[in-house]
């Protein structure tokens, strides 16, 4: 199965351009919320590279902000890149946790390899992956119990049916879930 970024663009933009005057839009270097600026204009989430992933996890990451926090640039969050200590590192990864369970669902929804991120390859302050993925792991089965956010639920239902998953997630989600308690 092809997964291509422009296909998630066009997805997210039919289902979110009009309701929440969002796009998702290719970028370059480093993802990016930035908010509407003037009323005829959109807010832009922009994900690195072209890269699928990327895409997913940005999207992931709109569908958490509240109303309040997409008025601001990169939701308001702190953000310290690549390079973060072990204090640093473990907020980050409490931020994480959300997002990530949201974007792991929405890869088996497209039938598309998830990778947890730690995201701090040159830092001292490296973080406990099989914790991190345990706490995702936990967060992603507690969204599948007592629902997704509004946004996330319309995400995840538009995947299912384009890449034509609706029957085959809750298999793939176990198979999953039972691979990550190997790893």
């Amino acid at each position: 199965m092809k997964h291509h970024s422009d296909d998630l663009v066009m997805l997210f933009n039919d289902l979110f351009r009009s309701s929440h005057r969002t796009i998702l839009v290719r970028g370059g270097e480093e993802p990016e919320y930035i908010p509407a600026t003037a009323p005829g204009n959109p807010a832009r989430i922009i994900f690195a590279h072209g890269y699928y992933a990327s895409a997913l996890h940005e999207i992931s990451h709109w569908c958490i902000a509240g109303k309040y926090r997409r008025t601001l640039h990169d939701y308001g969050y702190w953000y310290c890149p690549d390079g973060r200590n072990a204090e640093q590192q473990k907020a980050f990864e409490q931020v994480e946790v959300r997002p990530q369970a949201l974007e792991w669902l929405f890869s088996v929804a497209a039938g598309f390899r998830f990778h947890i991120s730690l995201d701090n390859l040159t830092g001292s302050g490296c973080g406990d992956e099989a914790a991190f993925r345990r706490n995702v792991r936990i967060q992603a089965g507690t969204y599948l119990r007592e629902g997704l956010p509004v946004r996330a639920a319309s995400v995840h239902q538009a995947l299912l049916t384009f890449y034509g998953r609706q029957g085959l997630f809750r298999d793939a989600w176990n198979q999953e879930c039972l691979s990550s308690t190997e790893q």
